[in-house]
């Protein structure tokens, strides 16, 4: 039944008109050919497959960061944060989650704290798998501090596929660690840049789940 849950239900809403508008061109395949029909069918299975919304269960330890997607770690790098977020230019390590297109693509909060800058940019869309496509491809990055101070950013990085970033995060804002603060359509990746004193819990090549894998933690 939680297997099921997690293919079928919950949707999230900005999935409700993909999944109508598949299922409206799989009727009408039907009546122009059966068979290009069924494909349809199998197309809006994906869409709702592409948008479920599972429950997460967040862990409450204190001092830790979960990760901010489902997906796979791709890199471990030490490199200056995004210099619209006025953070410095000493290196911080970064971990990297690419999402493929059966992956999760609702974003979560790593830790719970304050918001404090929400910066858009734009740029290409090249693969989000290349090791500089978050600083060449469009992006929202986001900038908060923690309950316990640490100073942390995370960034949506959309990809050669994904092409619309959503982000609900705003300045000023106060969150809890796992909540859902945006969506990336349809394949693409998240950063996040820990603050001194923290070190990453993951490898490369981890599968990570949203709001639930401890991603880093305080030293």
């Amino acid at each position: 039944m939680k297997a099921l849950d997690a293919v079928v239900t919950p949707i999230h809403k900005e999935g409700h008109a993909f999944i109508a508008v598949f299922f409206i061109i799989s009727l009408v395949l039907f009546w122009l050919a059966e068979p290009f029909g069924w494909v349809g069918l199998i197309l809006t299975a994906w869409c709702m497959y592409f948008f479920r919304d599972p429950h997460r269960v967040v862990p409450t330890a204190e001092g830790i960061l979960v990760s901010p997607a489902d997906g796979m770690v791709s890199a471990i790098t030490e490199i200056a944060p995004p210099a619209e977020l006025n953070m410095g230019s000493e290196p911080r390590t970064r971990i990297t989650i690419f999402l493929s297109v059966f992956d999760v693509h609702i974003n979560r909060v790593p830790a719970a704290g304050e918001i404090t800058s929400v910066v858009y940019v734009p740029g290409e869309f090249v693969s989000a798998a290349d090791d500089d496509a978050g600083e060449r491809n469009e992006r929202q990055l986001i900038r908060m501090t923690t309950e316990d101070g640490k100073d942390i950013a995370f960034s949506q990085v959309a990809g050669l596929v994904a092409r619309r970033i959503l982000c609900d995060a705003e300045v000023g804002q106060k969150v809890d660690r796992g909540d859902q603060f945006g969506l990336i359509r349809f394949g693409s990746r998240n950063d996040i840049y820990l603050d001194e004193g923290m070190e990453a819990f993951v490898s490369v090549g981890q599968t990570m789940i949203g709001g639930e894998t401890v991603i880093a933690k305080s030293l």
